[in-house]
C-alpha cells in the first residue's frame, strides 16, 4: 500500500535524527568547539540545496568550501579530510533529498505540456544497475588505490567543465520544445551502467563524480526532473553511507566541522525538491550547469595556484 504524501520523508527525517544524536553523543566528548565553526549549518544548507536539486552532490560545495578554508588557514584540512567530511556531511543531506524525491515519485501531479510522468520501474531499475557498478568501484578504490589528487582533480574538473557548457547548450537549442522522454531507453541505461564504474571511482577520491555523471547524462538526453534528479540523489545517498564507513574506521572524519554542518545539509535536502519544481526544468539544468563550472574553474585555480 503506498504510504500517505510526506509520511516516507517524516519516517527517514526521525531515523536521520536518531542516527545524528547517536553519533554527537559518541564523539561530542571529545570535540574541540571552534567559534569559525558557527557558519558551517548555512554551508550545510546551500550545499545541500544545490546538491538536491540538481542531483550533482554536495561535494560541488563542500569540497571547494573545505579546500578555500583550508587554503586561507582557517582549519588544516589535507584532501582525504575534505573527501571525508564531505562524505559525513552528505550521508545525511542526500538522504533526506532522496527521500523527497522518493516521495514526490509515489505522488505525482499530473504533468504539465511536453512534461512527463516517471515509471517507478524505471526510477528504481536505474539507481539499482548503477549501484551494483559504482559501489564496488568506490569502496576498492577507497581501500587500494594511491593517487595524486591533483591530477586526478583537474582530470575530472576539466571533464566538468565541458559536460556543464554541453548542458547548458543543449538545454537551450536541441531540448528548448522537446517534449520529456516518457520511459528509460535500454541504451541509455547501458550508457549509465558503463558511466557507473570510473564514477564510483572517482566519488572515492572526492565525494562527487556518480550522482553529478547520472544527472547530466539523464538530463542531456531530456528525461524529467524527476528521473535524472531523484535517481542521482538516491545514488549519491546510497554512496555517500557506504563511502563514510570506511572514513569513520580510519578516523579521517573531523566530526567538529561534519557536526556543525550536517543539521544545515538536512534543512537544504528537505527545500530542495520544491525549489527544483519552482525553477522549472530549464533554469535548473541552465544554473546547474552553471555552477557546476564556476566550481571546476575555482578549484583547478586552486590547484595550479
Amino acid at each position: 500500500m503506498t504510504l500517505p504524501a510526506g509520511r516516507l520523508v517524516w519516517i527517514g527525517a526521525l531515523a536521520l535524527l536518531a542516527c545524528y544524536c547517536a553519533v554527537w553523543i559518541i564523539v561530542a566528548p571529545g570535540l574541540a568547539i571552534d567559534p569559525a565553526l558557527f557558519v558551517l549549518p548555512l554551508v550545510g544548507v546551500i550545499g545541500a540545496i544545490i546538491a538536491n536539486t540538481s542531483g550533482t552532490g554536495g561535494g560541488v560545495v563542500f569540497v571547494p568550501v573545505f579546500n578555500a578554508l583550508s587554503d586561507h588557514g582557517v582549519m588544516a584540512l589535507d584532501p582525504l579530510r575534505v573527501t571525508a567530511i564531505s562524505m559525513a556531511i552528505q550521508a545525511f543531506g542526500m538522504t533526506m533529498g532522496a527521500l523527497r524525491w522518493t516521495d514526490r515519485l509515489l505522488h505525482q501531479p499530473a504533468p504539465a505540456l511536453n512534461e512527463a510522468v516517471v515509471r517507478p520501474q524505471d526510477y528504481w531499475l536505474l539507481s539499482a544497475m548503477v549501484l551494483v557498478l559504482s559501489l564496488p568501484a568506490m569502496l576498492w578504490v577507497q581501500r587500494n588505490i594511491l593517487f595524486d589528487p591533483h591530477m586526478v582533480l583537474m582530470g575530472y574538473k576539466g571533464f566538468s567543465i565541458v559536460l556543464g557548457l554541453a548542458l547548458i547548450g543543449a538545454t537551450w537549442t536541441i531540448n528548448r520544445d522537446l517534449p520529456e522522454r516518457t520511459k528509460l531507453a535500454p541504451v541509455d541505461l547501458a550508457v549509465l551502467m558503463l558511466i557507473a564504474i570510473p564514477g564510483g571511482a572517482i566519488t572515492a577520491l572526492f565525494s562527487v563524480g556518480i550522482g553529478e555523471l547520472v544527472a547530466f547524462y539523464l538530463f542531456l538526453r531530456h528525461y524529467p526532473i524527476l528521473l535524472s534528479v531523484g535517481t542521482a540523489c538516491v545514488i549519491s545517498s546510497v554512496s555517500m553511507i557506504a563511502g563514510s564507513i570506511w572514513h569513520v574506521q580510519n578516523a579521517t572524519v573531523i566530526w567538529e566541522v561534519a557536526l556543525f554542518a550536517i543539521p544545515g545539509a538536512v534543512l537544504g535536502g528537505f527545500l530542495a525538491r520544491p525549489i527544483a519544481l519552482w525553477l522549472g526544468a530549464r533554469r535548473l539544468k541552465t544554473y546547474g550547469g552553471a555552477w557546476i563550472v564556476l566550481s571546476a574553474c575555482y578549484l583547478l585555480w586552486l590547484n595550479w595556484s
